[in-house]
């Protein structure tokens, strides 16, 4: 390493520091429910995506791993081979085909992450005479893989979709395909995309519309499908996304669509082709929480009451709370005080980590209240009287 380089690593990261925004891996220790040991501290976990509590049904896990040592032998731990070798396990086909009749779909493939998925369709899909129109909150995946592409990007205002139709209209005719693509529910703001307009103005221009359902899935739908489901616009979107490390709570995402989309991102998708294939064990696990989440029809009326019962009491302590979902930021303003606010919490048994600057814009720090369904009353309670303690 050249010393310019090493000097200029170094002034970042002090940058960094002064502004409130270096960050180091904190240690993960040993997660009960929705309880989490931080720091050698027992501590109410505010900073999970296992919205469900899946991740803490310890008979479901047991089960499953009975049912492997009582397999046919086979290794479960390793695939040790992208799909398009000797990687596509028939757990792939089979856990593919259930996503696709669930969504009424004629194809589904299951990818290593959601960042493989979002960084690998639209570069597959979107060339150089193509237009991708994003949110412009939507995740950092979903923009890298804008980037990738050789298609024009630009964003539009977030869930502004005057300034889309603008966007829209300024290009048609222009472009082979023009691409809308989405968050359902945003992972920062934790607001919602108003689907079916979405839907109207894809109908409008002729555009392919791309949902990513990663905090939808689960938490909303009567299957635990996401907002499309809820929507009752499953049919409308031409690609669903969908992951099994949030709600789910197992490792992989998922998306479904029609069957020539399917052959030609099987051929033409990077993160696909050149990626070792997931282990039967979490194809396994992966297709076990999936059954189990659709009939989990009280947890998510359950979590979604919590998010508007904390959300009213924290906005009637003077608190501006962004969103409508189960995700429940609360405006901070500064870096400073995000932390602060968070380390007070922390001091009083809770965790929920501080979201600074560029996660998030300048000036909007906020803590991030990622809620669960097999949180009591009590835990709510507990919450909104300490932040509401900070409000005064």
């Amino acid at each position: 390493m050249t010393q310019p380089l090493r000097e200029s690593m170094m002034a970042e990261l002090s940058q960094l520091m002064k502004e409130g925004r270096l960050r180091t891996l904190p240690a993960s220790g040993e997660r009960k429910g929705a309880w989490h040991l931080h720091e050698g501290r027992r501590m109410l976990n505010l900073s999970s995506n296992d919205y469900l509590g899946i991740g803490s049904d310890t008979e479901l896990l047991d089960g499953y791993l009975e049912r492997c040592r009582a397999g046919s032998g086979e290794s479960w731990m390793a695939s040790t081979s992208s799909r398009l070798l000797v990687g596509n396990h028939h757990l792939y086909d089979e856990l593919e085909s259930r996503l696709a009749a669930l969504y009424g779909k004629e194809g589904g493939l299951v990818f290593n992450s959601g960042y493989h998925a979002n960084t690998g369709i639209l570069p597959a899909l979107a060339g150089r005479h193509d237009l991708i129109l994003s949110d412009r909150l939507n995740h950092a995946s979903i923009i890298d893989g804008a980037r990738i592409s050789d298609a024009k990007f630009m964003r539009y205002r977030h869930l502004d979709y005057a300034h889309l139709e603008e966007l829209l209209e300024a290009a048609r005719g222009s472009y082979r395909q023009v691409f809308i693509v989405t968050e359902s529910v945003f992972s920062m703001d934790g607001d919602i995309a108003d689907l079916a307009r979405l839907v109207e103005l894809k109908r409008k221009f002729d555009a392919m519309l791309v949902l990513d359902e990663a905090h939808g899935v689960g938490t909303f739908g009567t299957g635990g499908l996401g907002v499309s489901e809820s929507s009752g616009l499953v049919d409308s979107v031409d690609i669903i996304i969908g992951t099994f490390g949030k709600a789910f709570a197992s490792t992989g995402a998922y998306a479904v669509m029609d069957a020539l989309v399917k052959e030609y991102l099987v051929n033409t998708m990077r993160p696909l082709i050149f990626t070792t294939a997931l282990p039967p064990m979490v194809l396994g696990w992966s297709a076990l929480v999936l059954e189990r989440q659709c009939r989990m029809h009280q947890e998510r009326r359950v979590l979604q009451h919590s998010a508007a019962w904390l959300r009213k009491e924290l906005t009637a302590s003077g608190f501006e709370v962004l969103g409508e979902s189960h995700i429940v930021p609360v405006l901070m303003g500064d870096n400073e005080r995000a932390v602060r606010v968070a380390a007070d919490l922390r001091r009083n048994g809770v965790l929920a980590l501080p979201i600074r600057p560029p996660t998030v814009p300048r000036g909007t720090a906020r803590i991030r209240l990622s809620l669960r369904a097999d949180l009591s009353a009590g835990d709510l309670q507990h919450v909104a009287k300490l932040l509401g303690r900070e409000a005064l």
